[in-house]
């Protein structure tokens, strides 16, 4: 018998985002469980809301001011330098020490983040660089595209009825679903994804995230 075929999900993330990385992490265990390949992509909650921030509370604005633009800066370079390949490592070691680890968003824990995953620490300097800014808008762009403006990280684009890709913001989950809760809750997005029509389903969070 041959191995099925496996199902493209094309993921944008955020490095910054702690949803965005839940939702990553439940797409790594839907690959051991379903023939799922994941190609991971990078959008910018920096670019998302540039037009926005006076709307945004102090605290968040800051962020997307002085941290958020360094992560995705760094992974569109790596992307660039070294093949769309490297997005999925680089972001789990970024996301260890975000997420996990609490540790500051600075050069220092980039550069950490790129020894790990294998790829030069001198691409950290791309955080304080506009170099590759129009790759990153493009990137992202990409994700917009598909899935429309009222939307934040994560966007998710899978197979929809006809073959052609349906994108949606989420699954926002928490924590992240194993074995085969992480299956049947895979299952259920081609689900709603194959169905004419159907935009949304959305309820208000009342947990943050749980990272285990």
């Amino acid at each position: 018998m041959t191995a099925p075929e496996k199902t493209v999900a094309d993921f944008w993330f955020d490095p910054l985002c702690p949803w965005a990385w839940m939702t990553s992490r439940w797409m790594l265990e839907v690959e051991k469980v379903r023939p799922v390949e994941v190609r991971w992509h990078v959008m910018s909650l920096a670019v998302l809301n540039e037009n926005k921030l006076d709307e945004l509370p102090e605290e968040i604005r800051e962020v997307l001011r002085t941290e958020a633009w360094g992560p995705v800066r760094v992974c569109i370079a790596a992307e660039l330098k070294h093949g769309s390949e490297v997005l999925g490592p680089l972001y789990t070691a970024l996301g260890n020490r975000f997420h996990l680890q609490g540790l500051p968003r600075d050069r220092a824990t980039i550069a950490a983040a790129l020894e790990e995953a294998g790829l030069p620490v001198e691409l950290a300097d791309a955080a304080f660089s506009d170099a590759f800014d129009a790759e990153l808008r493009a990137s992202h762009q990409e994700g917009i595209d598909k899935v429309g403006q009222d939307v934040g990280t994560p966007v998710i684009a899978v197979p929809g009825a006809d073959g052609e890709q349906i994108a949606f913001f989420g699954p926002v989950v928490t924590p992240a679903p194993k074995g085969e809760a992480a299956a049947r809750l895979w299952d259920g997005t081609l689900l709603v994804a194959s169905t004419p029509g159907f935009y949304e389903i959305k309820r208000t969070r009342t947990q943050g995230p749980v990272f285990d």
